[in-house]
């Protein structure tokens, strides 16, 4: 087990978020001792792994562990995939002592929470986030949720967990293609948050995503210190949590018109290029600065453009999305590199323009 790095957020139900290398071994420890039966829920490309750490969190005979493979992405935040959830630990005799571990991605942890939250109105869950975006975004922070034909995340619940172990050799087996797009969630930490992120990219790009180098494990966690710190103080988005839809509104209405066949941080890395020139046209944001969203997602081989021809689509999706209040449009925009704030109820025509900076 390497050296380890904990990071705690605050809040009423305070926890611990541990990174480092070989700390699967305190999965066990962060379960609560009166749980007598534990759910893994993890995709199918976990499934080898999944069984070791059932073996693991069995080894002292006092506990059930069962398995609950879920479809892969976000087929895997589905009603009916949270119901299965339900059936077994209905069928296995679940209390409210008992526990849930999210083994898998951000759409696995999402599901895991929201299944946790519901069950018997709240079980303890643990988050063992096996992806660059699980670690830094979505098992972090006790937003769990599924979506619905409508739109991402509309259904869920703030459910903190009782622990978040990032075991970044889990990472090893990733794609690049699979890390970079994690990666977005980072680079979006940077832009609202620790600028640093975007200078240790700018610096060495192949370093920033090389889950070995000194600059990735930097980054991944100024980017989890960052969600920390906010979430920490606003569980449930009553105020400063927002910043951290930063890219996301657009995001999450492109992921809904490829019917979530883009990767959420590819979409969000559109998002955010939107979000910068919609900050810079409403005067808040430099040249310089929009520019620079541009030259660090493309460093990194992310998309900053989208089909010109579907803004009518992608602006009736965000008029459903959970962030809007009313009939009013809400988006996080840039004072400045770090300096989020809100932009309500912009004109529909400069939201126009603000797309044609991206479309293509």
């Amino acid at each position: 087990m390497s050296q380890s790095t904990v990071i705690t957020v605050a809040g009423d139900e305070p926890y611990d978020i541990t990174v480092g290398r070989g700390i699967l071994p305190l999965v066990g420890e962060a379960l609560p001792p009166g749980a007598r039966r534990v759910l893994v829920v993890h995709p199918p490309t976990l499934a080898a792994a999944a069984a070791d750490l059932r073996e693991q969190l069995t080894a002292s005979g006092d506990r059930q562990v069962l398995l609950a493979e879920i479809p892969d992405a976000e087929q895997g935040k589905r009603v009916e995939v949270a119901a299965f959830c339900w059936q077994v630990m209905g069928q296995a005799d679940f209390t409210r002592t008992d526990a849930v571990v999210g083994f898998g991605g951000g759409a696995v942890t999402d599901l895991a929470g929201f299944v946790a939250a519901t069950w018997l109105r709240g079980v303890a869950v643990v988050q063992v986030p096996t992806t660059v975006l699980g670690m830094v975004d979505a098992a972090v922070g006790g937003k769990t949720g599924i979506n619905t034909a409508e739109g991402k995340n509309l259904v869920g619940a703030f459910w903190p967990p009782r622990a978040v172990i990032c075991d970044l050799d889990l990472l090893d087996s990733l794609t690049d293609n699979e890390r970079v797009a994690g990666f977005a969630e980072v680079v979006k930490a940077g832009f609202i948050w620790y600028p640093e992120i975007l200078d240790l990219i700018e610096a060495d790009p192949v370093a920033a995503v090389d889950p070995h180098s000194d600059a990735f494990r930097r980054c991944i966690e100024l980017a989890i210190e960052m969600k920390a710190r906010v979430v920490g103080e606003d569980l449930r988005e009553a105020g400063l949590r927002e910043v951290l839809n930063y890219g996301h509104t657009l995001g999450h209405a492109i992921e809904h018109a490829e019917r979530y066949r883009w990767r959420h941080g590819a979409a969000v890395s559109v998002g955010m290029v939107f979000a910068a020139e919609l900050s810079r046209l409403a005067g808040r944001l430099s040249d310089a600065a929009a520019q620079r969203h541009r030259d660090i997602l493309e460093l990194l081989g992310l998309p900053t453009t989208y089909r010109a021809g579907a803004w009518n689509q992608l602006l009736a999706t965000m008029q459903r999305d959970k962030k809007t209040r009313g009939s009013m449009l809400r988006f996080i925009v840039l004072d400045d590199i770090g300096k989020p704030t809100v932009l309500q109820a912009p004109d529909e025509s400069l939201l126009f323009a603000a797309y044609q900076e991206v479309g293509e």
